[in-house]
């Protein structure tokens, strides 16, 4: 049972008042602190998150360190123009660059296996000189994606008529790096309050008032909302839908042929070896209505759905268990691009990832962190 009122000793040390409080302890909260105390060292940074760990999207996805599928990259320019789509590929290209710059790929299981996306549809391919034309400023390389249909069978892959390779992605173990970045937070002496739900926030001239579920109240100068899919309580006024990722997980799986990280259906689908096991996620497109939730449950529909593209595209002819099963919460909008801004004199927010947090966060730190200057 909660003690009713705070001591001297609490609201002198971990509840006295703060330059920055940070609201969402996953990859967008950690990169925002980071990059905030590296320019500003003297700046006191709290970082606030109701659960034990970090929980939503940044400890539930699939690993995945890719900057966006040629089909992915295709659509989003037809939805959302060029000129903005690439904006949004060279934010994560760079993100994922400055992830491998602080940590060793033995720290963060990083491993540049390449990224590969399945097609069926071969009108993809007559745009693939056109997108490796427009990448190849961002990610220096002259094809960015070229075909590799003879790997289909080297990969044990069924249904599939084209694969599509990209060199430049990878995947990484997201709990370690998660770890390594709690580790830097640490190092620069920004501190933590974890299993603190805020009630809610409120601002005057001189400051902001953050109230927690059990009355106790923090303050601090400047507040950043760091809670994706979670915002809703928040920012009320901005457009941020709740998407669910199913994803299973099988049992280590005798001679695997299958190495990399995977796309299918825009991005819809994603699978990857994990050692010799195999985890997939996605297909939410099969039941959209369902998936716009902030619920970690899974359903029967959706697993079973999973199941059988395992059974009929990657794994087919060849028996398997499933080991585990569970679900992450992405934020997504009308179009892709994140909202980064300041909302008053002393609020901020970066939210709305589309469930490319990983590559993003790094960068979207930096500008949360020129916007509080």
């Amino acid at each position: 049972m909660k003690p009713k009122n705070p001591s001297i000793w609490e609201t002198e040390t971990f509840y006295k008042k703060r330059d920055i409080a940070i609201i969402g302890s996953g990859f967008t909260g950690l990169w925002t602190a980071i990059s905030i105390k590296e320019k500003h060292p003297e700046k006191s940074v709290l970082i606030i998150e109701r659960n034990s760990v970090p929980t939503g999207a940044s400890t539930r996805n699939a690993g995945f360190a890719c900057f966006g599928s040629l089909t992915e990259i295709i659509s989003d320019a037809e939805k959302m123009s060029w000129e903005k789509t690439l904006d949004l590929v060279k934010m994560r290209f760079e993100g994922l660059g400055k992830i491998q710059n602080y940590f060793t790929n033995e720290e963060i299981d990083f491993s540049l296996c390449g990224g590969y996306e399945i097609l069926n549809d071969e009108s993809v391919l007559a745009k693939l000189d056109e997108v490796n034309g427009k990448l190849a400023p961002i990610t220096k390389t002259e094809n960015t994606f070229r075909t590799r249909n003879e790997k289909i069978k080297e990969f044990g892959l069924g249904k599939s008529e084209f694969l599509v390779e990209n060199l430049c992605e990878g995947s990484l173990h997201s709990g370690k790096l998660l770890t390594k970045l709690l580790e830097k937070c640490h190092e620069l002496k920004i501190e933590f309050l974890f299993g603190a739900e805020v009630e809610s926030v409120s601002e005057n001239n001189n400051e902001i008032e953050i109230k927690f579920n059990d009355n106790l109240i923090l303050k601090s100068e400047k507040i950043v909302y760091c809670t994706n899919a979670f915002s809703s309580k928040f920012l009320k006024s901005e457009e941020i839908i709740p998407a669910r990722g199913q994803i299973i997980l099988t049992e280590p799986i005798e001679n695997l042929k299958l190495r990399g990280t995977f796309h299918y259906d825009q991005g819809f689908y994603y699978f990857r070896n994990l050692g010799n096991r195999i985890l997939l996620g996605g297909a939410r497109n099969q039941d959209f209505e369902t998936e716009k939730t902030t619920d970690f449950e899974t359903t029967d529909f959706l697993q079973n759905h999973l199941e059988q593209f395992l059974k009929e595209v990657i794994l087919p002819n060849q028996d398997f268990k499933i080991a585990m099963r569970w679900s992450g919460i992405m934020a997504m909008g009308m179009e892709k691009t994140p909202i980064v801004k300041q909302i008053s004199e002393r609020q901020f927010c970066a939210v709305r990832l589309s469930g490319m947090g990983v590559a993003l966060a790094p960068k979207i730190g930096e500008l949360v962190c020129e916007m509080i200057d």
